[in-house]
């Protein structure tokens, strides 16, 4: 049985597809592909500007942080969420994934473990949906929760 969030991450994913797809082309994504928009991301991270990691998202995306109990559905919280979470300077690793390509949308679930500045860490598991957006790849959905062991 599908839980309410993944049904919302489906039709998100739709909606987009359906509003920015031209019917003559379908792109899917690749593992590798996959690999590389998540280095991406991470290399956004690395720059410490937390408006080049809000880059990655469409303007509407939701992002259900790590180290936030707060949605950030725009812009402004995004930006807000990775200002303070850009201070500990994380350093993203996937540790397992899985993705599931469909016609100029993707989702890309699995675990990744972030290690900060103070020798810190965190695992987590975490899910990008993506879709293919003027010939780029954006993150419209990212959820990420703390393993709970």
């Amino acid at each position: 049985m599908f839980k309410t969030s993944s049904v919302v991450a489906i039709l998100s994913l739709t909606a987009y597809m359906n509003a920015y797809a031209s019917p003559t082309s379908c792109k899917t994504l690749d593992k590798k592909q996959a690999t590389a928009l998540f280095e991406r991301w991470n290399q956004s991270l690395q720059s410490g500007d937390a408006k080049k990691v809000a880059a990655n998202y469409t303007p509407d995306a939701v992002l259900l942080a790590t180290l936030s109990n707060t949605p950030r559905t725009d812009l402004e919280g995004k930006v807000d969420y990775f200002e303070h979470f850009l201070a500990n300077k994380p350093k993203g690793h996937i540790d397992s994934t899985t993705l599931v390509s469909s016609c100029n949308s993707a989702i890309d679930s699995g675990t990744y473990t972030f290690r900060f500045a103070d020798d810190s860490t965190v695992n987590a598991r975490y899910t990008f949906s993506y879709a293919l957006i003027d010939n780029q790849w954006l993150i419209t959905s990212h959820h990420s929760s703390a393993m709970p062991e």
